[in-house]
């Protein structure tokens, strides 16, 4: 009998020795190997202080992976491919057990491209090498979001496949019933008091308990989700599912001039688009009345005035650290101005806002007594005329991340300065502790992501509506063909950097790709400007059609109808390449001799040619695409775009009006194969030698249908700008 002892708290180690012991006791009506799980205390008593040991045979191994070969080596049978599986036990306890995403995701890259079309890491079933990898990512608790979510493709397949088998399944239930016995015998050998138990991790939420994280994506419903509030929403996600926490949606409604219930359903639909629901969704308005007292307290207590100082003066008094004339308003006088003027609006109301009266000269300039209510007489969307005071968002967020029990408020870089006022509130109404986590915006090259900015294109009509394929909202970039599973790549693979840098479109176009090119059927079409036509003198009598594949490395995606003909169209470009007497591949067909070229100019009109399906095209010079000249072909729009701004960064001061781009919306007749006309919007396909494109709207009437390109990540297009 082997013994194998894990540690309680070792869940890289155990896992894969924990499996491997799980499958070589399936294969054996005996169970040779006997599991025992010990406390931590107890395995650091051992003299190797070893999370993990191994007895068998006489001999001791405390390195798991010393432990799984011992094992494959005494039990050959059941533990395959030991030294074929070297390399990827190797891979996976030195590249897999990482928890910086940044360099996971480069491994789990590499690891993706290998499943590609495999059911196992080596040959036709469960080996060592399956039962290293998949132990270290079930141990990784960075994992638990990538694997939900999909994040790579072939990984999450592999790994729910592998999991199914009852002898890795259940090891996780072994293991998380095992440590709860473990943790409980613990608690009450320390009389019952509990132990705060503390996940660790590399990307490592500041005083986090697994099980207790509450996270909180609080949009503020004035328009419409862009990329960048993505990365926020999907960061906010992953912590919590990371956690085994809650996520809570909150629309931080608190300014009636900009909100929009329109707004608001769209955030809500663009959610559910990514795949992210919160534990539950909330609204700040829902605590006005609550924010309303804590303001009227602030006050009785001295930590707020009320001050009807101009706006410029005032923003010029707490540039220069100078105090308000209104500083030292008496409670009274306050109190007075703020719950009955303020409050009703009345004329000396409107001239004044309620200020936190922190520190006029600190260095620190957004605890210079920061605005925290002011007065709007604009119906709020959700409670009407019910309320003429509004609180402000640095007022706002703290209290009700308190109340609503967040434990970690993600924030972009760009609030740091403000996380010292942040803490000010909370300390100043004796609330609930918050953590912050810092995190770097994302942007963009020539990219605007302000949302009066955007609006503005809207109004002037410079683009169709938010939903336009060249905005840097969800919305576009979904219509421009960006798959939900490219955006959460993507996001996730950036992680939750803190610097701040301007990224370019080919990154996360690129990341898209991974997504699309597997799975997006092939198709032909030609550029519609003078076609060439192309006569096969041994042509088929009759157009006849045949099934090929959509998609040559993978089957799954199904069959298409090819139309063979007699004759034929070329693209006036492809057709400029061939010469009299050349032997050119055309595509999905077989080679063709061109025997006689007829121009009018420059311009190709016709070609005679010969089909010689016995040639090699692995010799041809040239290879066209090819569509048969029948009435079954599609009329298309082909339609690129530009950066709405020329230049790569707007810098403060500059208007970005001085650098719109001409022109922005490129079209090009074209036409494609007979199986467009089944194809329904949304769908995402290739013309080959053309890029990938999605169905933005199908045929009708006459009109053509419009596909919208895909930039792949590297490619310039010919208005000069990159994809």
């Amino acid at each position: 009998m082997s013994t194998l002892q894990i540690a309680a708290k070792a869940p890289l180690v155990g896992y894969p020795a924990l499996i491997a012991a799980a499958v070589v006791n399936s294969a054996s009506t005996d169970a040779p190997i006997k599991v025992d799980f010990v406390d931590d205390k107890v395995a650091a008593a051992d003299q190797k202080s070893a999370p993990i040991k191994l007895v068998t045979g006489g001999t001791t191994v405390y390195e798991t992976t010393e432990a799984l070969n011992v094992l494959a080596d005494t039990y050959p049978a059941a533990l395959l491919e030991r030294e074929a599986s070297q390399t990827w036990v190797k891979f996976a306890f030195e590249e897999l057990s990482v928890k910086d995403f940044k360099k996971l995701s480069v491994s789990l890259e590499k690891l993706d491209a290998h499943l590609n079309f495999r059911s196992f890491v080596l040959g036709n079933q469960i080996t060592l090498a399956d039962v290293a990898v998949w132990g270290v990512l079930r141990a990784n608790a960075v994992m638990g979001s990538v694997i939900k979510n999909s994040v790579y493709i072939n990984v999450t397949r592999w790994y729910s496949f592998v999991e199914s088998d009852k002898r890795f399944g259940t090891v996780v239930e072994l293991m998380a019933a095992s440590l709860a016995e473990l943790r409980k015998n613990a608690k009450a050998a320390a009389g019952g008091k509990k132990e705060g138990h503390k996940a660790s991790f590399d990307i490592e939420l500041k005083g986090a308990k697994d099980g207790e994280v509450v996270t909180r994506f609080p949009p503020e419903p004035s328009g419409y989700l862009h990329i960048g509030h993505a990365k926020a929403a999907i960061l906010n996600k992953y912590f919590a599912d990371m956690y085994h926490g809650k996520l809570i949606i909150r629309f931080d409604d608190t300014n009636p001039s900009k909100e929009k219930v329109e707004f608001q359903e769209s955030i809500t639909e663009d959610l559910k688009l990514l795949g992210i629901t919160g534990d539950v969704t909330t609204f700040s308005s829902d605590y006005f009345q609550i924010m309303y007292d804590y303001a009227v307290q602030m006050i009785k207590d001295g930590k707020a005035y009320c001050d009807d100082t101009a706006v410029e003066q005032m923003r010029d008094e707490r540039m220069n650290g100078i105090a308000s004339p209104r500083r030292e308003r008496t409670v009274e006088e306050n109190l007075k101005l703020f719950t009955e003027d303020m409050k009703n609006a009345t004329e000396e109301g409107l001239k004044n806002c309620l200020r936190a009266k922190i520190d006029y000269q600190a260095l620190n300039k957004t605890l210079r007594d920061p605005v925290i209510y002011r007065t709007n007489l604009t119906p709020h969307h959700r409670t009407g005329t019910a309320w003429k005071i509004y609180p402000t968002y640095d007022f706002c967020c703290p209290i009700v991340d308190s109340l609503e029990g967040v434990t970690h408020a993600l924030r972009t870089i760009e609030y740091r300065d403000r996380n010292a006022q942040y803490d000010w509130m909370l300390n100043a109404m004796k609330l609930r502790k918050v953590h912050i986590w810092d995190f770097a915006r994302v942007n963009f090259v020539r990219t605007l992501l302000s949302k009066r900015k955007l609006q503005w294109f809207v109004d002037k009509e410079m683009v169709s509506n938010w939903d336009d394929p060249r905005f840097p909202t969800v919305r576009g970039v979904r219509r421009r063909g960006m798959t939900v599973e490219g955006l959460k790549n993507f996001v996730v693979s950036q992680g939750p950097s803190k610097n701040i840098i301007n990224l370019d479109w080919n990154l996360i176009w690129a990341v898209n790709k991974k997504v699309i090119d597997p799975i997006a059927p092939r198709h032909t079409a030609l550029n519609a400007k003078n076609l060439v036509k192309v006569h096969l003198a041994n042509g088929p009598e009759k157009p006849y059609s045949e099934k090929k594949p959509k998609h040559k490395k993978n089957a799954e995606v199904g069959e298409k109808d090819v139309i063979f003909a007699a004759d034929l169209l070329l693209e006036q470009e492809d057709a400029a390449t061939l010469e009299d007497g050349e032997e050119a591949t055309f595509m999905d067909w077989g080679n063709v001799i061109i025997n006689k070229i007829h121009k009018e100019g420059d311009v190709i009109k016709s070609i005679d040619a010969t089909l010689h399906l016995e040639g090699d095209f692995r010799k041809t010079k040239h290879k066209v695409n090819w569509l048969a000249d029948t009435a079954d072909t599609v009329k298309v729009d082909l339609v690129d775009f530009d950066h709405l701004i020329t230049k790569d960064k707007i810098e403060d001061g500059e208007n970005f009006e001085d650098f719109l781009t001409p022109e922005t919306e490129f079209h090009t007749a074209a036409i494609a194969d007979s199986n467009v006309s089944q194809m329904k919007e949304g769908d995402i396909i290739q013309f080959e030698r053309k890029g990938y494109y999605r169905l933005d709207q199908v045929s009708k009437d006459g009109k053509p249908a419009v596909f919208f390109t895909i930039p792949d990540g590297k490619s310039v297009n010919k208005y000069g700008a990159k994809k």
